[in-house]
This record gives C-alpha cells, sequence and structure tokens, in this order.
C-alpha cells in the first residue's frame, strides 16, 4: 500500500540483480506450469519486490529515478524473457504429455458437452449498470478508435502531457501528437472511458447523471497486474450545486454495492488534468489480505471548469464530479484472482467458477 517502504532498494543494483539471479534459477527450477505460475506470481505480483520497488520510484529524488528504473526495468525485462521462454518449454511438455494421456477411443459414443458461463468480466459490468440505473443516471458509451480531441484536448491534458506519448497510447497512425497543434489530432485507441463523458456532455447538455463503462487501451506488457487492453467505469455528474460531498456519498454507496456493507471509500489528494480539485480513491476492504485495511481503488475529483467549457458548459452556473476504476481490478480484490493472465487467457474453466450469471461473491 501507498506509504509503505519497498523491502528492494530500487537504487541497490547489487540486490536487485540478485532478485534476478534467484529469480532466474526459480525460473529454471520449474517443472511444471502450475510452478511457473507460482513463481510468476512470486517474481511479478502485486507483492514482488521488484514490483513494489518500482511504485517506491516516484518518491526518489528526480536525479535518481533514472538510474532505479534502469536497475528495476534490467531486471524485470530478464525475468519476463525467462518467463516466457520457459513457458514455451513447459508448455510443448504438456501438451506432448496431454497427447499420450489424454488420448480417447473416437469410436465410442460422445457425451453431451457441459455448459459453459459468461466472463465474469461481462457480468460485472452489467451488474454496475444495474447499479447506476437504479439511481436514476443514465448508461453512456462512445468508440474505442477515439479521435484526439476527445481523449485528451477536451479533457485538459495540455499538448506536451506525457500521456499523449507512444509509450503510454497506441495512435492508429501510428505517430505521436507531441509538438502539434490540437487541431491536427490523431486518431488513437482510447486510453480511458473519460472522451464518452465529454460526448455525453455534448450530445444530451445539463444536468447530466451517466456511467461509462468500456474497454481502453494502453501501451502495457501483459503480466500479472496489466494487460494492454482493460475495462474501467467512469462515473460523470454535472448539475447545479454538486460538491465533493455528493462524490463521497456516491463512491460509498458503490463501495458497498461492490464490496459488501463494512465497504467505504477516503479520498487523498491528487492531480488529474480533468479534474480540480483531484483526490486518490481509497477503498476500505475487510477482505485484505493480512486483515482490513485501506487499499487504492481509483481516481476521482470536481469537474475542472476547462472541460465544462469544453463542452459548452459554463462553470459559473454548473459544477460537476467525475471518477472512474479498473474492473479487472475491482473483480481481482472481489474474488482474490492474484493473477491478471486468469481472466483474459479465455480458459473457459475459470469463469465457470462464476456459474452462468457470475453474480456470486
Amino acid at each position: 500500500m501507498a506509504g509503505n517502504a519497498p523491502d528492494l532498494d530500487p537504487l541497490d543494483a547489487d540486490a536487485v540483480d540478485a532478485v534476478r539471479v534467484t529469480g532466474l534459477a526459480s525460473i529454471a527450477a520449474a517443472r511444471s506450469l502450475d510452478e511457473l505460475k507460482a513463481v510468476r506470481s512470486a517474481l511479478l505480483g502485486e507483492r514482488a519486490p521488484l514490483v513494489t520497488a518500482n511504485r517506491a520510484i516516484g518518491g526518489l529524488e528526480p536525479s535518481q529515478r533514472a538510474a532505479a528504473g534502469k536497475n528495476l526495468g534490467r531486471a524485470r525485462s530478464a525475468l519476463t524473457q525467462a518467463l516466457q521462454e520457459r513457458h514455451e518449454v513447459l508448455a510443448a511438455a504438456h501438451e506432448a504429455r496431454a497427447l499420450v494421456e489424454e488420448a480417447v477411443d473416437v469410436t465410442l459414443p460422445t457425451r453431451r458437452e457441459r455448459l459453459g458461463a459468461r466472463h465474469p468480466l461481462e457480468t460485472l459490468m452489467e451488474e454496475i449498470a444495474d447499479f447506476f440505473v437504479a439511481m436514476g443516471w443514465e448508461i453512456a458509451e462512445g468508440p474505442e478508435i477515439e479521435h484526439e480531441w476527445f481523449n485528451f484536448d477536451s479533457l485538459n491534458f495540455d499538448i506536451d502531457h506525457p500521456a499523449r506519448q507512444m509509450q503510454d497510447t497506441l495512435y492508429i497512425d501510428g505517430t505521436s501528437a507531441g509538438g502539434r497543434e490540437a487541431s491536427d489530432g490523431h486518431l488513437v485507441m482510447r486510453t480511458h472511458t473519460s472522451p464518452v463523458q465529454s460526448r455525453a456532455m455534448l450530445a444530451r447538455g445539463v444536468p447530466l447523471y451517466v456511467a461509462c463503462p468500456g474497454k481502453v487501451f494502453r501501451s502495457d506488457a501483459l503480466d500479472a497486474t496489466h494487460t494492454p487492453v482493460f475495462h474501467q467505469v467512469e462515473g460523470l455528474a454535472v448539475d447545479k450545486g454538486l460538491t465533493m460531498a455528493h462524490l463521497k456519498g456516491v463512491l460509498d454507496h458503490f463501495a458497498k454495492a461492490m464490496f459488501g456493507p463494512e465497504a467505504r471509500a477516503r479520498l487523498r489528494p491528487s492531480y488529474f488534468p480533468f479534474t480540480e480539485p483531484s483526490a486518490e480513491m481509497d477503498l476500505w476492504f475487510p477482505q485484505k489480505k493480512g486483515g482490513p485495511g485501506w487499499i487504492e481503488w481509483g481516481g476521482c475529483g470536481m469537474v475542472n471548469p476547462n472541460v465544462l467549457r469544453a463542452s459548452g458548459i459554463d462553470p459559473r452556473v454548473y459544477s460537476g464530479f467525475a471518477f472512474g476504476m479498473g474492473l479487472e481490478r475491482t473483480l481481482m480484490l472481489r474474488h482474490g484472482i492474484s493473477d491478471m493472465h486468469d481472466i483474459v487467457e479465455g480458459d473457459v474453466r475459470f469463469s465457470q467458477q462464476f456459474g452462468l450469471t457470475g453474480r456470486g461473491n
């Protein structure tokens, strides 16, 4: 959690290299895909030393961050490559063994196929939509291939904002917008569901209460806690007299709907271009490993007046609040899922655990 010192000093090159060497040995020693999965979680999971050390880079002096990032990046790259190579070897061995062990007599009568199951992410999005509709909100959708103006400019992202660069954003024409005027924008794979908020304000006007669940895209590698294609839900309310108190009430209500009656939210000061003031949103999570505690869930704040003006809304008359969180993270917290691969690899056995509706916690 934020505020805890990492067990591994990102500036200690020898310690980082020792983690790399030990990790490579553990990878080489894995004798099955299940063992390799456990090794991957230990090396690159949310609480792995390299991952917690990486989160600590933001707290270092600016002059130290490059060296720390280089130390950790080299180790993580080596481990990721070794995991992939070992996975290929073990998967080939598993497939060869399965061809022998799972051979069937094709002349025998077949059995009926087992029932499938809906993916829990899909049912979670429907559950969230039901929650907001029950409050009187509307559900809004938008294109996954989005214009830069909606994805960045309308949301108060400066033309030189780091999120516009290709290491974060997937540009359709393969070029970055850095250094260009906003009117020369390109098409991008949307990096968040916030563009739907701008489209909703332009199309529906105010007062406005919408939730926007959907798929988003980032230039990230697939590992235990990240994926280049994931899902978010955004909430937006614009009306006369809205305050942070209204935002906090909605977040508390939403937390209880997702995680049970003991759940609640708290806000910590932060910064986002599209909200002012902005806050990180923590969730009080009774089922947290090691005992109940706070865990980061998403971001929120009052809609920046520049965002309202971009959609033709007078910020002297109307105010608004917005919030967003990742659905994969929500699903992982609700069900104790530790590895993102389980969610995205499409193994039907994973979805079958949640039944046909996937509503059970």
